[in-house]
């Protein structure tokens, strides 16, 4: 079971706080463990003009407005850009499914600055990580849905519909879903 390039939507009973109501992207899943980005959280009161400013990057047009997300609790000062496939750094590039792309180094923010970046971009500081077998027993002790992301989920011009709409997406209503579970 390869889940590169899936989404998991948290469920209601959640235990870490942090991660709840969260949907993360799958970056990057193998039997060493997972990474992922939190695509619904924005860090409370940081635009994108701020870490440009920080990074003294001149922004243009209205790039600096975009919301900088929290992307999970794992090295929280390093920034991914999580992007659509039309866009590669010439420094490096992860391909996550052919769908999604993810860019680590800073040109990929200075692209996006100047309104030459890729169609779709979320900046994320942080990330999510799981060791071997740990997302596999979070996943069998119910806290974690899988799904399929779409660009316009991903992408959502609204971070608090990301979680419903992820969930409906599996055809699920938020308000029918139980904090407990059990095993049959």
């Amino acid at each position: 079971m390869d889940l590169t390039g899936k989404i998991l939507i948290a469920m209601p009973g959640m235990g870490d706080p942090r991660f709840a109501h969260s949907v993360v992207l799958l970056c990057a899943y193998s039997e060493d463990g997972a990474m992922g980005l939190i695509v619904n959280k924005s860090v409370e009161g940081m635009a994108l003009a701020e870490l440009f400013e920080q990074l003294e990057i001149e922004a243009k047009g209205e790039s600096g407005t975009r919301d900088v997300f929290f992307g999970g609790p794992v090295e929280t000062g390093r920034g991914f850009v999580l992007h659509t496939p039309d866009y590669r750094s010439e420094l490096s590039t992860l391909d996550i499914d052919g769908r999604f792309a993810m860019t680590a180094t800073q040109d990929v923010l200075e692209e996006i600055a100047e309104g030459r970046g890729p169609s779709g971009a979320l900046v994320a500081l942080g990330y999510s990580g799981w060791g071997p077998g740990q997302l596999e027993a979070e996943i069998a002790d119910n806290g974690w849905l899988i799904a399929e992301p779409t660009q316009a989920l991903v992408f959502h011009e609204d971070p608090a519909n990301v979680w419903p709409e992820a969930l409906k997406s599996l055809g699920i209503d938020p308000i029918t879903l139980s904090a407990t579970a059990g095993h049959a």
